[in-house]
């Protein structure tokens, strides 16, 4: 199939999930000089589900996320988004305009604008920020930009400007300048390094009151953070799923004892 088949499909809507699954990562294995960063990697994100996955330094989390984005090419194995989007023949603009949104550990905002401003240039993507903030908002878009502050609990900070915020809220507004533009995937980076306990809290609200309407998987080191939220854990060590189950279940599963929690 043609790029452009790949984009109309994408472009049609939400991604076909009607077997359960949203993500697919089948089979992959990504080595950088002779080191294997991703070891013949299988993984199912299911449609609305959110999904955490921890795991030592070096096991392959940033680059499964580099793979779904299209930042990295895996050697061989496939990743597919829902039925009919093979991730591994679009670009990155392309993945993120299919639906996937990634956000990074450290907050990126302009820092200079006010917070609905950065949501209204997250809304119009690669235009520049003078064409961004001069284009006239519709109705919908207004909207969107109120209820977004409303879920990311910014709505008092409309017209503040991006730096004032504390650290949390900058990663609340980073969240927010994802969903303006309407993912069906998230994922979200060490979301809570560096918060106090109740922003901490404040975001586990948050993520948990996305899953269901969006699928969420979050990369977190925080144990307690991860307990807070996860239905379903994934372990990777080495660049593959380990073990795969509830936190419970994962805590007390002797290898991930002995190569992760036991550090």
């Amino acid at each position: 199939m043609s790029e452009g088949a790949h984009l109309r499909q994408t472009e049609a809507g939400q991604p076909d999930a009607s077997h359960k699954a949203i993500l697919y990562l089948e089979d992959l294995n990504v080595s950088f000089d002779g080191f294997k960063a991703i070891n013949n990697l299988t993984l199912y994100i299911d449609s609305g589900e959110l999904r955490c996955i921890i795991g030592p330094n070096g096991a392959g989390k940033t680059t499964m996320m580099d793979i779904i984005t299209g930042k990295t090419r895996p050697n061989s194995g496939q990743a597919w988004f829902g039925q009919t989007v093979d991730l591994l023949k679009l670009s990155e603009p392309e993945i993120a305009n299919a639906g996937i949104g990634r956000k990074f550990q450290k907050p990126t905002v302009f820092e200079s604008h006010s917070v609905a401003e950065n949501l209204e240039l997250a809304m119009h993507g690669n235009k520049s920020v003078w064409y961004s903030l001069r284009a006239r908002l519709s109705g919908e878009q207004h909207a969107l930009i109120d209820e977004t502050l409303h879920t990311i609990g910014l709505t008092d900070h409309y017209h503040q400007q991006a730096g004032a915020l504390s650290h949390g809220q900058k990663q609340w507004l980073e969240i927010g300048m994802l969903l303006v533009q309407k993912p069906y995937l998230l994922l979200v980076d060490e979301p809570v390094a560096g918060m106090t306990h109740q922003e901490m809290e404040r975001t586990a609200e948050l993520l948990t009151s996305l899953a269901g309407k969006h699928s969420v998987v979050v990369v977190e080191h925080d144990m307690d953070f991860v307990r807070s939220i996860a239905n379903k854990v994934t372990v990777l060590h080495q660049g593959s799923v380990l073990a795969e189950g509830t936190m419970d279940e994962v805590q007390n599963d002797q290898r991930v004892i002995e190569v992760y929690l036991g550090e």
